[in-house]
């Protein structure tokens, strides 16, 4: 059968979400091309002979994109089976029927998309939007076959903290996660489960992208010490395998500081940097998130990460219902006062609360009470801050940050403080921002959206 694979948007890599399914239905005998509308034009040709069309959707960006895309297949390919699968289809399936889609699959999708394309003909029924959730399945993991996809040097670049370059590889050793953050898109769908890719599977797909040209590995699982003794086990054979080989990955404060004895190991294996969800700097917040950590906690992981040398890059949700004027400037002192300033991705200081469908965060009460119901266009519950200061500010805060995007982190930084002061934020430490001492840390070139 001939199928095609659609990619939207994947943090600017090279698209596992692809790579992972082509490599069962190759195996099969199925005819896989695949297309990253991220990088280029969709084939339309391929679209048109398809008889499966499947587009992956890992993250609410990428869903988003997809919609257009999807009524498109249904208009140029009206006989094929079309099928979303991947992190957000699930619950966004509605509105994916309404959007001509036959199939809706979940994040462990590559068995089932084979199945698919093998019953093709044979009637398959869709996914229910609703009722009990699918239990997950255990796959025996295919190694990714990434033959078609643009090559490597068209996506996300690491900017080294020597001021060179290296052309970025992405691969999972995990998927899921054991923990329950409750604005996390990943907990409706896991519901606190999380599944191990083999060791000798993920190496075997860093030799093929180093084969590639990749000389910086970037791990995409939401958690990288869910299994902590899989991960070490990892890393240290990468080291052994390609000296010189630098790789980040993302772990939770609460398993920074639980695994504090294995920060070293990322240390001397190659982590370039280890991004890490801290949400915010306010405790009432962090356990309505239900993180699993305190402010303090957070303070300990940068002092001790510090000392070693493994360099730190905290995400957050910066403005939520919660937020008041009074948070945000301790959100900006704060940053400078634990010398993060260089080690914020300027996005992180404007981003708003995401509320997809599905989002347990919907029913807690301080919440709710600013939910204004579902927006089928923006795949979103809609909210509205009961301080029309904070809305005013939020968006101003993100057009600076646009105006800000090829300068530096201490740049945006500082722009974005003279931003929220204009919106009557006193601030104290963030003043002094310019004196901070902490030495650069690698990035990656492309800019971070959820």
């Amino acid at each position: 059968m001939r199928v095609v694979l659609i990619a939207t948007y994947e943090l600017g890599r090279q698209p596992f979400g692809l790579a992972s399914p082509a490599a069962w239905l190759r195996e099969a005998g199925h005819h896989v091309t695949m297309c990253d509308a991220s990088r280029g034009p969709i084939d339309r040709d391929a679209v048109a002979a398809a008889d499966l069309i499947g587009v992956h959707l890992p993250m609410h960006t990428a869903t988003r994109l997809a919609l257009p895309i999807l009524e498109a297949a249904r208009v140029q390919a009206p006989a094929a089976r079309l099928c979303a699968f991947g992190l957000y289809a699930p619950p966004n399936a509605d509105h994916l029927h309404a959007c001509g889609v036959d199939v809706v699959l979940g994040p462990e999708f590559e068995a089932d998309l084979a199945a698919l394309a093998d019953a093709l003909g044979a009637p398959v029924a869709a996914v229910p939007s609703s009722g009990a959730p699918r239990a997950l399945p255990r796959l025996v993991f295919r190694v990714p076959d990434r033959s078609g996809l643009p090559p490597l040097s068209r996506y996300a670049h690491l900017a080294d903290t020597d001021g060179g370059t290296r052309i970025v590889g992405a691969t999972e050793a995990s998927r899921g996660c054991k923990h329950l953050c409750r604005h996390c898109a990943i907990v409706p769908v896991y519901r606190g489960h999380f599944r191990v890719v083999p060791v000798e599977v993920v190496l075997a797909d860093i030799d093929q992208l180093v084969a590639a040209g990749a000389t910086h590995i970037t791990f995409g699982d939401p958690d990288f010490f869910n299994g902590v003794t899989h991960a070490i086990r990892i890393v240290e054979s990468l080291a052994v395998r390609y000296p010189g080989l630098t790789y980040d990955v993302t772990i939770k404060v609460e398993h920074l500081r639980r695994h504090r004895s294995m920060l070293q190991t990322l240390v001397s294996t190659g982590c370039a940097f280890v991004t890490s969800a801290f949400e915010s700097f306010d405790d009432d917040v962090l356990g309505m998130l239900a993180k699993g950590h305190t402010c303090a906690d957070a303070e300990q992981v940068v002092a001790h990460a510090r000392s070693i040398g493994l360099a730190i890059a905290p995400t957050f949700v910066a403005f939520g219902p919660w937020t008041t004027l009074e948070r945000y400037a301790r959100f900006l002192d704060t940053i400078a006062e634990w010398d993060l300033v260089d080690a914020v991705a300027p996005a992180q200081l404007g981003l708003r609360l995401l509320l997809p469908a599905g989002s347990p965060l919907v029913e807690v009460p301080a919440v709710a009470a600013r939910v204004e119901g579902f927006d089928a266009g923006h795949l979103a519950h809609r909210w509205v801050h009961d301080d029309p200061r904070i809305d005013a500010m939020q968006r101003d805060v993100m057009a600076t940050v646009g105006r800000q995007a090829r300068r530096s982190r201490r740049n945006a930084y500082e722009a974005v403080v003279a931003c929220a002061t204009a919106h009557g934020i006193g601030l104290a430490a963030s003043r002094d921002a310019g004196r901070t001492r902490a030495t650069a840390i690698a990035t990656i070139d492309e800019p971070w959206y959820c």
